[in-house]
């Protein structure tokens, strides 16, 4: 494999899921493990790809064939159980005429188109899931409080104890600290 494409598509991958946490206002530490697993989600999706391409094209090239000829039949058993002449049976048939026409790929053409555009889809799928695993990986420090995997909490400006609520502003004391007067 080429260097860029073995190092290149896992770095992006990592770049893509951390920036994606970030979007959805992760934490930073939890953003870094997703860019991580993501990178590493990336990379081995890549190999899987990569073996999705080569290996298995010719099983689902014939999975695609079965599939084809399964449906067919499954329409035609349909049309012919409905009423002779009808709006639908024609519809039926017509889907049924054009399925027959669309050429099923040669083993070559799939290998070099469709297997490895299924293939292709592996990798971004691999590195969004690995990146999600960073990010729950990433609750575990947060729920102990260590720096950088908390979230910025919002300030209720009327909680009590705040310069902001009518009591703070009329001059009253709160009712807990009159209690031990």
């Amino acid at each position: 494999m080429r260097g860029a494409l073995k190092f290149g598509v896992p770095i992006a991958a990592g770049l893509a899921t951390g920036g994606y946490a970030l979007s959805q206002g992760e934490d930073p530490g939890s953003a870094a493990l997703a860019a991580g697993a993501g990178a590493l989600g990336g990379a081995a999706g890549l190999l899987g790809a990569r073996a999705l391409a080569g290996k298995y094209s010719p099983s689902l090239l014939k999975a695609a064939k079965e599939g084809k000829v399964a449906a067919e039949k499954s329409l035609l058993e349909s049309a012919i159980r409905m009423p002779e002449g009808s709006r639908r049976q024609n519809a039926v048939l017509g889907v049924i005429d054009r399925s027959a026409q669309m050429p099923i790929p040669s083993e070559q053409a799939f290998t070099r188109g469709m297997g490895k555009a299924v293939a292709a889809g592996l990798v971004p799928a691999a590195a969004l899931t690995a990146g999600l695993g960073g990010v729950a990986l990433g609750a575990i420090p947060g729920s102990m409080g260590l720096p950088g995997f908390q979230q910025g909490m919002a300030i209720d400006p009327e909680s009590p104890g705040s310069s902001n609520t009518q009591s703070a502003k009329y001059g009253v004391t709160p009712y807990a600290s009159t209690q031990y007067m």
